[in-house]
């Protein structure tokens, strides 16, 4: 039937010719105006109080309203189990966010150096590969050559790589039904974690070997849980409730989990044997209905591990394991974890040291404190509501029960007191405020979390300042005066904060800064920019950019984006010195960022804050300052592709607002279109260059620039000819987003002016080729394009257009050929052309449901733009 149709229309069309139909645009809109009406009652303003009369009391109907506050009443019995829930939810949630900071905190090195026992990471690779036997005989001759030959060098991104391929690996072999090699594989993974021979690296490895170390947990005890809620046969036995006993599990199931326990028992090595058991260790309640009893003797085993840095991160994943217990009361057993690690830093601190070894040390301290703070959170998160709790768990920490005790009584090192007074209850620190006194930094720290009386506050940070005032080294002073920065903000401490800026810049501005005095000065800076709402309040502080100059590498980077971010967020940049230091700010974000890794989010964020920068500067009349402003910053962040097409877009909007003052302006309106049309060919995105270009040939008609409109209307389609999604980004937003475009262009043309010369359907017939020319536009696509220059052109023909430029002077068509034959003819010629092209497509495409509906929007389009076909 629709084949039928399409060759009764086209008999008819080859033999008459087409009258377009006339519109009356002033009459349509007023057609179209919706009627109005006087309103007796503005409909935001509050109701009536006839209305609320007319409320039913809803103690006279039946009352089915849910009251949340009486509910809670209702609901006090609510089961232990969803209580077990959300905990877990929380910790799980916790873990999760801790060991996105130690990823955050110690990035990735770019070489690893891989021990022998490491070859798990190695694929069989030819470079790598040595027979056991001469390998044997080189360790028989020369140990010390062997082992040096043994450490193999790849870049971390192939570690991390070998890792994520691991688990899934393991995950495979698992959903195969080989558990034995799933769990070779781990025990494999477990071993990375004895190589502490780079630092840096170890929390991610820690990282990325506890996922699979939990996924391996969590496939343990599913499989467990199956059998004991099912037969072998696969008959439904019963649901295991959250606070199951040992009673609730069939002996098969038992069974199977006693094998697990002794299969990681057998495993030779300290280190990877401790963490497979904490990997299964909530498997214990099948068997026992106290597991956390177990965690005593996998304490003591971690006492076994002689590396500091291994057994305290060995730690942390028995902490972050014995969470998963329900209602369990362990943390008698993490006292005895941060005692035992307390112990090996003491050790480690008190060794004799030259230059390279304190770094090394400085290195392995700041690497074992995240894990002494996670452990510490860990053991107060369920005694901070009970006094008791806390004074057994200061005793145990051999901190004592009294002022004196909690100072002085026993050695300890200052990171577990920091961590301690960060989780100790408010009451705590308050009852001991005047015997913790001397440990400056973490009462700082302390104070700045709760308002405490002014007097107090005042006297404490009169006397830190004068003793702060004494030290000479850049850390220490650092360390105090950032635990006391919010004290001083919250308080308006104006004089202390000039003096702290100035003792800073004294001490910083003519020595080199290390990274631990870089981070302080982070803290620093982004507390003061956090406090303040105004930027100018900040840059009006002495000393401030003094101190900002000397910072570099990840901190300054933060610190500028926290300042453009601040600058950007509270309207319109108007002050040119602030402009010009924000310029400088965003200089030197740029010169960091690594544009090999441009997709990565951490290096977005930055280039976003940059073109919102360069979008937010308002010179108010000083245009021409705009410009060049505009001009620099192309220059500057070239290599920033994104803020090419913020630069044309403000340069655009600088030429509409000339053009709003008058004709007085227009040598710069000419000044502004040409900068655009010298940095659009730079944008790499055909579709952005395009639209580009459409927006400013708008520009330039609505200033009167008819040449300049020209050559950028005809630049806008050879960009069309050179676009190709045949390149594997052929998505359905570049389609639909491209044929928007064209269409826009279609609406542009009706105000653009003919040239006799060049063909008056110049630009519609460069328009029809390139859609018979495109492989990559889709039928709907061309469908709508034939449709759109078919409505251009039945607009065209009209005797009064819907909309001219803004500028008088710019004559349209309908003006500008006004009665002449030879203008209504090309436009009718050629939207035969179209017509027939148009009826052709249709005619060979398939007869789908999508044909019949293309056809329809065809037929759509003809009675809109042709009101009949008169004899020829």
């Amino acid at each position: 039937m629709m084949e039928l149709k399409d060759r009764r229309l086209r008999s008819r069309t080859s033999g008459f010719r087409m009258e377009f139909r006339r519109r009356d645009y002033s009459a349509e809109e007023q057609g179209h105006v919706l009627r109005r009406s006087l309103s007796d009652h503005h409909p935001l303003l509050p109701p009536s109080p006839s209305f609320n009369n007319q409320v039913v009391d809803e103690k006279n109907g039946n009352n089915d309203f849910y009251d949340p506050l009486r509910g809670l009443n209702a609901e006090d019995s609510a089961s232990v189990e969803e209580k077990d829930n959300n905990n877990s939810q929380v910790s799980s949630k916790e873990w999760t966010s801790f060991k996105r900071f130690l990823m955050q905190k110690f990035p990735v090195s770019k070489m690893i150096s891989i021990a022998s026992m490491s070859d798990v990471i190695i694929k069989s690779s030819a470079s790598f590969r040595k027979s056991s036997e001469s390998s044997h005989l080189e360790e028989v001759d020369d140990p010390q050559r062997i082992s040096q030959e043994d450490v193999k060098v790849i870049t971390g991104h192939e570690y991390v790589s070998r890792l994520h391929e691991l688990k899934d690996e393991i995950n495979r072999a698992w959903h195969a039904e080989d558990r034995v090699t799933a769990l070779k594989l781990t025990i494999q993974v477990a071993k990375l974690l004895m190589d502490t021979s780079v630092l840096q690296f170890y929390p991610t490895l820690f990282v990325l070997a506890t996922d699979v170390l939990d996924m391996l947990g969590d496939m343990v005890w599913k499989r467990i849980q199956q059998k004991a809620e099912f037969s072998e046969d696969g008959t439904f036995l019963c649901s295991l409730p959250e606070d199951f006993k040992t009673s609730d599990i069939c002996s098969d199931a038992k069974e199977t989990c006693n094998n697990w326990f002794c299969k990681v028992g057998s495993i030779r090595e300290l280190l990877p044997r401790i963490y497979l058991e904490l990997a299964i260790f909530p498997c214990w309640r099948f068997l026992l209905d106290k597991p956390q009893d177990s965690l005593q003797r996998l304490v003591m085993m971690a006492r076994g591990v002689v590396d500091p840095l291994a057994s305290t991160y060995c730690r942390l994943y028995m902490a972050h394991c014995a969470r998963k217990l329900p209602l369990s009361d362990i943390a008698g057993h993490l006292v005895t974890c941060v005692n035992d690690t307390k112990i090996l830093l003491m050790r480690h601190l008190s060794a004799r040291e030259d230059g390279h070894f304190s770094d090394k040390k400085r290195v392995l301290v700041s690497l074992m404190e995240p894990s002494i703070e996670y452990i510490m959170k860990c053991i107060f998160e369920n005694t901070s509501q009970s006094q008791r709790q806390v004074d057994s768990v200061l005793l145990e920490l051999g901190l004592g029960r009294n002022q004196e005790d909690l100072y002085g009584s026993s050695p300890c090192v200052s990171l577990v007191l920091h961590h301690l007074l960060k989780e100790l209850p408010t009451e705590v620190i308050k009852s001991n405020f005047v015997g913790i006194l001397h440990l400056i930094e973490l009462l700082g720290f302390r104070l700045s979390e709760s308002r405490s009386k002014l007097d107090i506050v005042y006297s404490v940070v009169d006397k830190v300042i004068q003793a702060v005032a004494q030290y000479d080294r850049l850390d220490q002073y650092l360390r105090v005066v950032d635990a006391y920065m919010d004290i001083v903000l919250q308080n308006q401490m104006d004089n202390h904060l000039k003096t702290i800026l100035e003792g800073i810049s004294k001490r910083a501005c003519h020595k080199e800064i290390h990274e631990d005095e870089l981070e302080s000065l982070e803290s620093i800076l982004m507390k003061l920019l956090s406090h303040f709402t105004d930027l100018n309040d900040v840059l009006a502080l002495d000393h401030f950019l003094e101190i900002l100059d000397v910072m570099f590498g990840n901190p300054r980077s933060n610190i500028n984006m926290h300042i453009l971010s601040m600058a950007t967020r509270t309207g319109y940049l108007h002050d040119l010195s602030t402009i010009q230091l924000l310029f400088e700010i965003s200089q030197s974000l740029h010169d960091v960022i690594d544009f090999g890794s441009m997709k990565d989010d951490e290096y977005q964020q930055p280039l976003r804050l940059i073109s919102r920068f360069v979008e937010m500067v308002d010179c108010g009349t000083e245009m021409e300052q705009h410009l060049m402003f505009l001009v620099e910053c192309r220059g500057a962040f070239g290599s920033i592709n994104e803020l090419k097409e913020t630069l044309v877009h403000s340069s655009n909007c600088l030429a509409i607002k000339a053009l709003k003052d008058g004709r007085k302006h227009l040598t710069f309106v000419k000044s502004c279109i040409a900068f655009s049309e010298v940095t659009i060919p730079s944008v790499l995105e055909h579709v952005v260059q395009f639209n580009l270009y459409i927006e400013t040939a708008e520009v330039a008609l609505l200033g009167g620039l008819v040449s300049h409109s020209d050559g950028l209307v005809v630049s806008a389609i050879s960009c069309l000819e050179c676009f190709d999604l045949t390149d594997g980004s052929r998505t359905s937003i570049d389609a639909g987003g491209m044929l928007s475009s064209i269409q826009k262009l279609c609406s542009l043309l009706v105000m653009f002016p003919g040239n006799p010369d060049e063909g008056i359907t110049r630009f519609p017939n460069s328009i029809l080729s390139l859609i018979n020319s495109k492989s990559w536009m889709t039928p709907r696509m061309k469908i709508r394009l034939f449709c759109g220059i078919i409505l251009l052109l039945a607009t065209l023909s009209q005797n009064k257009l819907p909309y001219y430029p803004y500028r008088a002077e710019i004559t349209g068509n309908d003006l500008l050929f006004f009665g002449d034959p030879s203008y209504m003819h090309e436009i009718a010629a050629l939207s035969e052309c179209v017509l027939q092209n148009l009826i052709s497509f249709i005619e060979q495409e398939p007869p789908k449901a999508a044909h019949g509906t293309m056809a329809l929007e065809a037929c759509n389009c003809i009675a809109s733009a042709f009101v009949k076909f008169a004899g020829s």
